[in-house]
């Protein structure tokens, strides 16, 4: 039998699990990235978000940690995130949640085990899951670079591009649906703010594909956690694409990432051709598959 270790903080939850997140990197970088992100913004004196937080590890009968999960999503229905773990962990933390009365109302996350844990929140509280959208997490062993090369430059987004950069993150979420086939939830994208972008450009993780001065594309990535950096949001606006500014840009970022010692990764949603025939072209292999999921009444 596993147990369940809950914690309010992001430092105290990678003091317990870190060594088991650092096994596979790729796999836990969701949760590995935005941990780290919440230790820094504790250390800087930065006030706690409010919206729900927490932080799970689950243990085996020998103490060790065997899987987690998390609830920091700054959006709602601020679904938790289950990484990998042990189905009767998964089963026990949807009844520890659903005990103390917390409104779970989506969560996304890793195969089996979100499953696991959406059907035990849906019997306990006479809901449905619904799948909303099949993704899947890709890793990059060798980068295989673009035959072709459109014409601009990539470049990092500098304090003056923080609105563009914003208006294309809020986009990106809408986009996603759409490009999906799925109708957009209201408000999509709202919970990014010009700080929050502002952030990442003074991080250098934003970058931007310049033609003449004119911006075409938008590609991001996280800051390194465990070695691994995760790719995305991906975004080039329509009238823009179809022109290989996405295939470029991720290709030059990925090999930015590889040259600085670190792993590459990303997710597709797995109900767009397009973006996931451009990774695979670019060398990304799909590892596992992951899903976001909703809990809705009958």
């Amino acid at each position: 039998m596993t147990s369940v270790e809950m914690f309010d903080g992001a430092a105290g939850f990678l003091d317990a699990a870190a060594g088991w997140l650092a096994i596979d990197p790729v796999l836990t970088t969701v949760v590995s990235s935005v941990a780290h992100r919440h230790v820094d913004a504790e250390a800087a004196g930065r006030g706690r978000p409010d919206h729900p937080q927490w932080w799970m590890a689950a243990r085996d009968d020998s103490g060790d940690v065997v899987g987690a999960a998390m609830r920091a999503a700054p959006f709602a229905p601020y679904p938790p995130y289950v990484l990998p773990m042990p189905d009767d962990a998964a089963a026990a933390l949807a009844r520890l949640l659903v005990d103390r009365g917390e409104q779970v109302d989506g969560v996304n996350g890793a195969l089996p085990a979100v499953g696991v844990f959406a059907d035990e929140i849906a019997h306990l509280t006479g809901r449905a899951v619904q799948t909303r959208e099949h993704t899947r997490l890709f890793d990059l062993p060798e980068l295989i670079e673009p035959t072709s090369r459109p014409p601009g430059t990539l470049r990092a987004a500098g304090p003056g591009d923080a609105a563009l950069c914003a208006d294309w993150f809020r986009a990106f979420a809408h986009d996603v649906d759409v490009a999906g086939g799925r109708v957009p939830e209201a408000g999509s994208g709202d919970h990014v703010t010009l700080d929050d972008v502002l952030g990442r450009i003074a991080e250098g993780t934003v970058f931007l594909w310049d033609v003449d001065g004119e911006i075409t594309h938008l590609t991001a990535q996280s800051l390194p956690a465990f070695g691994v950096v995760r790719v995305g949001p991906v975004y080039t606006p329509s009238e823009h694409r179809g022109r290989g500014y996405a295939a470029a840009a991720v290709a030059q970022v990925s090999r930015a990432i590889l040259d600085a010692g670190h792993r590459a990764c990303l997710f597709t949603d797995q109900a767009n051709p397009v973006s996931n025939r451009i990774y695979t072209g670019l060398g990304y292999r799909p590892l596992i598959d992951t899903v976001s999921l909703r809990l809705v009444r009958g």
